[in-house]
Protein backbone atom coordinates (compact mmCIF):
# COMPACT_ATOMS: atom_id res chain seq x y z
CA UNK A 1 0.00 0.00 0.00
CA UNK A 2 1.62 3.45 -0.99
CA UNK A 3 0.23 6.46 0.54
CA UNK A 4 0.09 9.97 -0.65
CA UNK A 5 -0.61 13.06 1.41
CA UNK A 6 -1.27 16.24 0.01
CA UNK A 7 -3.23 19.48 0.58
CA UNK A 8 -1.21 21.06 3.25
CA UNK A 9 -0.32 24.67 3.13
CA UNK A 10 0.29 28.11 4.86
CA UNK A 11 -2.92 29.14 6.76
CA UNK A 12 -3.75 31.64 9.47
CA UNK A 13 -5.06 31.14 12.74
CA UNK A 14 -8.95 30.01 13.07
CA UNK A 15 -8.94 28.91 9.16
CA UNK A 16 -9.45 25.55 8.11
CA UNK A 17 -7.80 23.03 5.94
CA UNK A 18 -8.42 19.53 4.43
CA UNK A 19 -5.84 17.29 4.00
CA UNK A 20 -6.51 13.84 2.03
CA UNK A 21 -4.28 10.39 1.72
CA UNK A 22 -4.55 8.61 -1.54
CA UNK A 23 -3.85 4.82 -1.42
CA UNK A 24 -3.08 2.61 -4.41
CA UNK A 25 -3.79 -0.75 -3.76
CA UNK A 26 -7.03 -2.84 -3.75
CA UNK A 27 -6.99 -3.39 -0.21
CA UNK A 28 -7.63 0.37 1.48
CA UNK A 29 -10.85 -0.43 2.94
CA UNK A 30 -9.14 -3.68 5.25
CA UNK A 31 -6.63 -1.15 7.13
CA UNK A 32 -7.38 1.09 9.80
CA UNK A 33 -5.64 4.95 9.48
CA UNK A 34 -4.28 7.12 11.28
CA UNK A 35 -3.24 10.83 10.92
CA UNK A 36 0.21 11.89 12.72
CA UNK A 37 2.24 15.09 13.17
CA UNK A 38 5.47 16.16 13.73
CA UNK A 39 6.20 19.83 14.83
CA UNK A 40 9.63 21.51 14.81
CA UNK A 41 11.56 19.43 17.85
CA UNK A 42 9.18 17.09 19.02
CA UNK A 43 8.51 13.74 18.46
CA UNK A 44 5.51 12.44 16.36
CA UNK A 45 2.08 13.04 17.80
CA UNK A 46 -0.92 10.88 17.23
CA UNK A 47 -3.74 13.13 15.87
CA UNK A 48 -6.98 10.53 14.97
CA UNK A 49 -7.49 7.59 13.14
CA UNK A 50 -10.52 5.64 11.86
CA UNK A 51 -11.07 2.02 11.81
CA UNK A 52 -11.51 -0.09 9.06
CA UNK A 53 -14.86 -2.10 10.27
CA UNK A 54 -17.95 0.43 11.48
CA UNK A 55 -15.37 3.66 10.60
CA UNK A 56 -14.87 5.00 13.89
CA UNK A 57 -12.89 7.41 14.94
CA UNK A 58 -10.86 8.42 18.12
CA UNK A 59 -9.39 11.91 18.43
CA UNK A 60 -5.89 12.82 20.78
CA UNK A 61 -7.41 15.60 23.57
CA UNK A 62 -5.51 18.55 21.75
CA UNK A 63 -7.24 18.14 18.27
CA UNK A 64 -10.77 16.93 19.78
CA UNK A 65 -13.34 18.79 18.47
CA UNK A 66 -11.64 20.81 15.85
CA UNK A 67 -10.42 17.75 13.78
CA UNK A 68 -12.37 15.39 11.99
CA UNK A 69 -11.83 11.91 10.36
CA UNK A 70 -13.31 10.32 7.31
CA UNK A 71 -12.81 7.87 4.81
CA UNK A 72 -13.72 6.81 1.31
CA UNK A 73 -13.41 3.28 0.16
CA UNK A 74 -14.55 3.79 -3.12
CA UNK A 75 -12.23 6.57 -3.87
CA UNK A 76 -9.38 5.20 -1.55
CA UNK A 77 -8.82 8.40 0.49
CA UNK A 78 -8.85 9.12 4.01
CA UNK A 79 -9.27 12.72 4.93
CA UNK A 80 -8.12 14.78 7.95
CA UNK A 81 -10.62 18.50 8.61
CA UNK A 82 -9.13 20.63 10.42
CA UNK A 83 -10.95 23.99 11.72
CA UNK A 84 -10.07 26.77 14.29
CA UNK A 85 -6.29 26.34 13.66
CA UNK A 86 -3.76 27.50 15.84
CA UNK A 87 0.19 27.84 15.80
CA UNK A 88 0.64 24.41 17.64
CA UNK A 89 -1.09 22.74 14.89
CA UNK A 90 1.91 23.83 12.84
CA UNK A 91 3.40 20.26 12.05
CA UNK A 92 4.50 17.89 8.78
CA UNK A 93 1.11 15.68 8.82
CA UNK A 94 1.11 12.04 8.14
CA UNK A 95 -1.35 9.61 7.35
CA UNK A 96 -0.79 5.64 8.05
CA UNK A 97 -2.46 2.77 7.51
CA UNK A 98 -2.81 -0.87 10.06
CA UNK A 99 -4.43 -3.31 11.51
CA UNK A 100 -5.76 -1.15 14.27
CA UNK A 101 -6.40 2.47 15.47
CA UNK A 102 -3.86 3.08 17.81
CA UNK A 103 -1.09 5.74 19.41
CA UNK A 104 1.76 3.60 18.51
CA UNK A 105 3.65 4.56 15.63
CA UNK A 106 5.36 1.00 15.54
CA UNK A 107 1.95 -0.57 14.73
CA UNK A 108 1.37 0.95 11.19
CA UNK A 109 2.42 -1.05 8.25
CA UNK A 110 2.55 1.85 5.83
CA UNK A 111 3.21 5.40 6.06
CA UNK A 112 3.19 8.57 3.61
CA UNK A 113 5.60 10.78 3.26
CA UNK A 114 3.71 14.18 4.65
CA UNK A 115 2.39 17.23 4.11
CA UNK A 116 3.57 20.77 5.87
CA UNK A 117 0.90 23.04 7.84
CA UNK A 118 1.69 26.29 8.37
CA UNK A 119 -0.67 28.43 10.80
CA UNK A 120 0.46 32.02 11.42
CA UNK A 121 -0.68 34.45 13.87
Amino acid sequence: LQLVESGGGSVQVGDSLTLSCAASGRLFSTYAMAWFRRAPGKEREFVGGISRGDGGTVYADSVKGRFTISRDNAKGTVYLQMSSLKPDDTAVYYCAAGGVVTAMTNRYNFWGQGTQVTVSS
